[in-house]
């Protein structure tokens, strides 16, 4: 049995106007057409559904329970298109998102919160990962899209430019280097490190300037998050690099001091990438547009 909608509509709304000219001009249908399909719908369901006088037409018992169920039928069905079309437009479904820890502790909370308030029906799963492992993710399909520093990574990519930050160092309070508005590379590495862990472009770009300056790196000690160094920097571990603005979150309850360093790759850009932008799932190019045109917060 295949149950026609436009019938089942019809159905409906004679019921509700208990005349069938009537609810065939709320349906635009002629008259003789509506009363043929309401006729068919009968036949398909071997039941009769109206009583058929003079005076007009009377429900039967049989019509009232088909019209709670068309009702729910037709809901469905409305429901169905309405999801469709909201997948159609981006405002509704599932974006996998690899960003690095730079990213998600200065730019990604507030950006996710305005985009998930907009569209509460979109899903996003959101994983931290180094820059290289991000870039291998999004070539392998991976992950939708990704946030990670600029570089070559091997791997046929589109990037597109989306915010810029300010690395710094961070020193125990009443550490000697706090005594300087700035410095530089060459006056840190005479003190012990707490550096990021392995891989990471932080690390990977201390390890190029202590080259570059014919001097050893001391890495008293590796962690793997911004909390856990700031709290080794805090006790008195060593010295560390961070953004600005993920240091300037523990400044208020640790004892640190921030310092400008005072070196030219100090100021990086962070950049989108993606396999590329037109083969992205609607939802995910929305989002990555919303990233892209979001103004950033001002630094602390």
């Amino acid at each position: 049995m295949r149950l026609d909608p436009v019938s089942l509509r019809l159905f409906v709304a004679v019921m509700e106007e208990q005349a069938i000219a009537r609810a065939a001009a709320r349906e635009h249908i002629a008259t003789s057409a509506a009363s043929r399909r309401l006729s068919e719908l009968e036949v398909q369901l071997q039941v009769r559904l109206f009583e058929r006088s003079n005076r007009g037409i009377t429900p039967t018992a049989a019509a009232y329970t088909l019209l709670d169920l068309a009702r729910s039928v037709l809901g469905e069905i409305d429901g169905i298109a309405r999801q469709m079309r909201e997948y159609g437009s981006g405002m509704r479904g599932h974006v996998r998102m690899v960003a690095n820890i730079s990213a998600i502790t200065q730019f990604l909370p507030e950006q996710l919160q305005s985009f998930l308030s907009q569209h509460p029906d979109v899903q996003v799963h959101l994983q931290e990962k180094v820059s290289s492992e991000i870039a291998l993710a999004v070539a392998q399909n991976a992950a939708d899209f990704g946030i990670l520093n600029p570089g070559s990574y091997g791997c046929e990519l589109h990037f597109a430019p989306y915010r810029q930050d300010e690395l710094i160092l961070i020193a125990p309070k009443g550490h000697p280097l706090t005594a300087h508005r700035s410095v530089s590379m060459r006056q840190a590495l005479a003190y012990d490190f707490v550096g990021a862990h392995t891989g990471s472009a932080i690390n990977a770009q201390l390890t190029r300037s202590a080259a570059q300056l014919d001097m050893p790196l001391k890495l008293r000690i590796q962690v793997t998050s911004y909390d856990a160094l700031c709290l080794m920097v805090a006790a008195g571990l060593g010295v560390g690099v961070l953004p600005r603005q993920s240091a300037a979150l523990y400044r208020q309850t640790l004892a640190i001091e921030a310092i400008t360093l005072d070196e030219p790759w100090a100021h990086r850009q962070l950049v989108l990438c993606m396999r590329s932008y037109e083969g992205l799932p609607p939802v995910a190019r929305a989002l990555v547009d919303h990233l892209m045109q979001m103004q950033a917060p001002t630094p602390s």
